[in-house]
């Protein structure tokens, strides 16, 4: 029959249904949806999240179906129920579609208006392989033997499980396409659970009829769930964790262990007993007495935190309670545990490295702003505050949360917001496996709109009349994880804020004592004084007060991540208290947040940076990033010098000039530090830098009490006067910790008497001593003229025809060696390069060292070794004079020099890097060898400089294990900052070298 036009023109057209493919509308035909009478069957396939898939696949099940299909085709016309839970079932998940395709029948189960009870479930799953109660004296409520126990088990099971969860899947999606009761989060994750234990209590069922043929089963076996699964809050397609306990813990119990997980991972999901004591490693099973010796005696702190989450599952319950019994007293205990903090922080560092770089931002679990942040913080809390709160016993992490906002932890505004956001991502997460079923956590492509607006259909987002369903999803997620991402700063540290301050009178505060307990466990060690801190920042009404509050939560998370948080935190109130009268400060922190961070990192690593940084906080503002870049990276050297120079000349008080010089050091040492312990310099640079602000400073100095000389006398200086640089100043390659070595030269002028002038020259250079060592909060400014003609026995100051006589007749080998530092630095440049070429006969000697001079300082090097190491001193982890140290490395390079610079002379250099460049491009040595004693100088100058970043003195021995070297190794860059493998780096490249220095130096 020919319908008439005005019937055909009522029905809307496949575009307006949301149906793309090209063969919707001979379909819709097909079907007989293609009237007036099936418009509210058309509007409700055109709100399924992909109407296309859903279209296919009841092409799909009405071929399978057959003359069935009738029924189907009258219960959708009558039932609106049933077109929500089937359209959006087909429109959001194509396994669900193949599944039903191959079992036909199974539409049925959409019919039903609710989920089944959780004994339901169960009698389900143990009737697909005709399970019965297990009899005998192990026999528990749980425990089952199946009938059928063949390999057409796991099919029979599969079916039952897929049909379940389809079922839960239908209802869970049916508000998507009609306006059907969503289902909470909760209640789908409770029902999964349910779903999960029914599983594995079938599947043990089967390992029962397997296992323990010849009679009832002889031991008792309990399942203990973990991670999700212990805290009901499974998602569609989960690995389920688990943990067997035994009486006895035999090879019976091994292998109902190992049946079980098989019949379990073959039907249902990924059964996972990684978390077992030993993980993988581990015995399957174990007794409980040996599950309770592990965990009192070697388990690490990440086990007590999984352990939060077990849970009796199924099998012998009672022996399972008896487990939980036994090791939760020990999981509420685990905060106390000297590494607590850093091992929940290690882990959840590890945890974020296991995303690549590219995902970060679409990894609904463990990326940034995601679920592991929630469940992570949540746990940290409840470890925190559950030893001395029972009310924080409980394992879902949406209860964890509404039991800390009960008991004042969190504020009750957080939680909730907290608890939006995880159910909105869990949400998300749920919705992407239903998917095809699969195991993931990864959000669409920004690019990939098409799976993006499916995913916005399927999770029930709608337009805003602002955005498309895409952009409102958009906007949610970066909404969410923002939120999520600041949870530290919410569940840490606003509450501890609320403890010390009348933040808001209608909050639920920490008591002191509680607040004590949280920062204890967020890494301070001393928590009382902590909390001293906060209150003297927030303490008054001041406006600086309040804005400090405001502050502090985030300060005090990236406090937190730092080496030192108490020291940090103290700093941090130094620097507030000192620069109190500074109203950018607090202005700076708030409106720039790369400030505020990079700040906290460095006052929570260093030790040398807080005094720099009171005395010159204008550094702080150079924590900005800039058009090119981070303003710390700027100027260079050279300008900064120059400056330094200009400041002083100033002055004809030489105090006033050589404070006008420190000045300006003070801010070149805050910002060349701060760049360093960021990561923005390499060593070259950082040591450049150091030697030339050195270098500009002694200038200054001489000058000003050259000028103030002259000025006194009334006549011109007596003689020309000059500094030479030696050692690391001499190579421009001083670390934080070096000392200035120099030489003092001096020249009488025509006319003059020498004598008299070398005393001027002497009282110049002691005055120049005096002032630069004198006492103060900087870094010291120590001049050594210790490597002088005769040491320290010697003359301070030498006229330049004394240098000629003594070095031409009476220089020591290890003299000659140390003159290949020299370089001229301060003073007059014309005489500093006289004396260069004074000495560059005596240390370039035409046809090279002698033999002789090479045993001599083979010998003093030998000597070295054995008696300037510092008693008790590692000569491992020596970075100075240790093994492949710098003294071993400087020493081969200087004896290199003295072996060949007369006839290489690009060998003429004081610089230990450059030389070795040199070396390598002349093939002296070869670039493998090189290369290892490159890396050695390179890797024990910054391992120095970082141990007086950390320690706020010179020291050049590592440290051992501990926290102390953990902060070493940040602060040197390592990848991580576990200290052991940046010491096993450090000896592995030193080693290295060492052999490199035996074979050439001993040569």
């Amino acid at each position: 029959m020919v319908r008439p036009p005005s019937a055909r023109s009522a029905v809307p057209g496949v575009g307006r249904l949301g149906l793309l493919e090209p063969t919707a509308a001979a379909s819709l035909r097909e079907l007989g949806w293609d009237n007036v009478e099936s418009i509210p069957v058309l509007w409700s396939l055109s709100r399924a999240p992909d109407a296309d898939l859903a279209l296919s696949t009841l092409m799909r099940l009405r071929e399978g179906l057959g003359s069935d299909w009738a029924a189907v085709d009258s219960a959708l016309r009558t039932d609106k129920s049933l077109r929500g839970r089937l359209f959006a079932l087909l429109g959001s998940s194509s396994a669900f579609g193949d599944h039903m395709v191959a079992e036909p029948a199974s539409w049925q189960l959409l019919r039903r208006p609710e989920l089944p009870k959780r004994e339901d479930v169960l009698a389900d799953l143990l009737d697909a392989v005709d399970a019965v109660p297990e009899e005998g004296p192990n026999a528990g409520p749980m425990l089952y033997r199946a009938g059928i126990a063949g390999p057409e088990a796991v099919a029979l099971l599969r079916r039952r499980y897929r049909d379940q969860l389809m079922l839960l899947a239908a209802l869970d999606l049916a508000a998507t396409v009609e306006n059907e009761p969503v289902l909470p989060y909760q209640t789908v994750g409770s029902h999964l659970t349910d779903l999960a234990d029914a599983a594995l209590t079938a599947a043990l069922a089967v390992a029962v009829a397997r296992v323990c043929k010849d009679g009832p089963c002889p031991v008792r076996l309990a399942v203990i769930a973990m991670g999700k699964s212990g805290a009901c809050e499974l998602n569609y397609v989960s690995d389920v964790d688990v943990v067997f306990v035994a009486e006895p813990a035999d090879a019976t119990a091994t292998r109902l262990a190992a049946e079980t997980m098989s019949v379990g991972s073959l039907a249902f999901f990924e059964v996972d007993a990684a978390l077992r004591p030993e993980g993988k490693q581990g015995a399957l099973v174990r007794t409980l007495e040996s599950h309770i010796a592990y965990y009192k005696r070697w388990a690490r702190t990440w086990e007590f935190q999984a352990l939060l989450k077990n849970r009796p599952m199924t099998g012998d319950l009672e022996l399972g309670h008896q487990y939980r019994d036994a090791v939760m007293p020990m999981v509420w205990t685990a905060s106390e545990r000297p590494d607590f903090v850093a091992d929940v922080q290690a882990m959840r560092r590890r945890v974020e490295d296991l995303v690549p770089a590219d995902l970060r931002e679409r990894e609904l679990k463990l990326g940034h702003g995601s679920l592991r942040d929630v469940e992570f913080a949540v746990q940290l809390l409840q470890l925190v505050h559950g030893r001395v709160d029972e009310s924080l016993h409980v394992q879902g992490t949406v209860e964890a949360l509404t039991a800390l906002a009960a008991g004042g932890y969190v504020g009750r505004d957080d939680a909730a917001n907290l608890t939006a956001s995880y159910e909105f991502l869990r949400l998300l997460e749920h919705r992407l496996q239903l998917q095809r079923l699969k195991r993931t956590h990864t959000l669409p492509a920004a690019d990939d709109e098409e799976g993006m607006r499916w995913l916005a259909r399927a999770a029930h987002i709608r337009p805003d009349g602002r955005q498309d369903a895409v952009g409102v999803l958009a906007s949610e997620i970066r909404r969410n994880a923002v939120r999520v991402r600041r949870l530290h700063a919410k569940l840490f540290y606003r509450p501890l804020l609320d403890a010390v301050a009348r933040m808001d009178s209608d909050a639920l505060r920490l008591s002191p004592d509680a607040a004590i307990r949280q920062l204890a466990a967020l890494g301070y060690a001393a928590p009382e004084n902590a909390l001293g801190h906060l209150k003297a920042l927030t303490g008054g009404v001041s406006r600086k007060g309040r804005i400090q509050a405001l502050l502090l939560p985030t300060l005090l998370e990236w406090l937190g991540d730092t080496p030192n948080p108490d020291a940090g935190l103290l700093a941090y109130r130094r620097v507030s208290e000192g620069l109190d009268d500074q109203i950018w400060f607090l202005r700076e922190l708030r409106d720039e947040g790369a400030i505020a961070q990079r700040l906290m990192i460095v006052l929570g690593s260093s030790e040398y940076l807080p005094d720099l940084l009171i005395n010159a906080p204008e550094t702080i503002r150079m924590y900005a990033d800039g058009p090119g870049g981070s303003l710390l990276l700027g100027p260079q050297p050279e300008d900064v010098a120059r400056g330094i120079l200009t400041a002083a000349a100033r002055y004809e008080d030489p105090k006033r000039a050589v404070a006008a010089a420190r000045s300006l050091r003070r801010h070149e040492l805050a910002r060349v530090a701060s760049a360093d312990l960021l990561g923005m310099l390499e060593v070259p640079e950082v040591c450049r830098a150091l030697s030339s602000v050195w270098v500009a400073v002694l200038e200054a100095a001489l000058a000003a009490v050259i000028r103030a000389s002259e000025a006194e006398t009334g006549a011109p200086a007596p003689a020309d006067f000059a500094v030479i640089g030696m050692g690391r100043l001499g190579g421009m390659e001083l670390g934080y910790g070096s000392d200035a070595d120099v030489l003092f030269v001096c020249d009488p002028r025509p006319g003059e008497d020498e004598t008299k002038a070398v005393k001027w020259a002497i009282g110049i250079a002691e005055k120049v001593q005096r002032m630069l060592g004198a006492p103060s909060t900087d870094p010291p400014l120590h001049v050594d003229a210790g490597l002088r003609p005769e040491g320290r026995n010697g003359a301070l100051v030498r006229t330049l025809a004394a240098y000629r006589a003594y070095y031409e007749q009476w220089a020591q080998p290890w003299e000659v060696q140390a003159l290949l530092r020299a370089h001229q630095i301060a003073g007059d440049q014309d005489l500093g390069l006289r004396f260069l070429h004074v000495i560059d006969k005596v240390r370039y000697p035409i046809g090279g060292v002698s033999a002789e001079a090479v045993r001599e300082i083979r010998r003093i090097k030998a000597r070295v070794d054995s008696e300037r190491l510092p008693r008790g001193a590692n000569p491992a982890t020596h970075t100075k004079l240790g093994r492949g140290g710098l003294a071993d490395i400087e020493w081969t390079v200087q004896l290199m020099q003295l072996r060949h610079a007369h006839e290489v002379p690009a060998l003429h250099n004081t610089s230990t890097l450059q030389s070795l460049d040199v070396i390598e491009e002349t093939k002296l040595l070869d670039a493998e060898d090189v290369a290892l004693l490159r890396d050695a100088w390179l890797t024990a100058t910054k391992a120095r400089n970082a141990l007086v970043l950390v320690r706020g003195k010179a020291t050049d021995q590592l440290p051992g294990p501990g926290r102390l070297l953990s902060a070493v190794a940040r602060v040197a860059g390592w990848r991580n900052d576990d200290g052991s493998e940046f010491l096993d780096n450090y000896m592995r490249v030193t080693r290295r070298a060492k052999a490199v220095v035996e074979r050439v130096f001993g040569a």
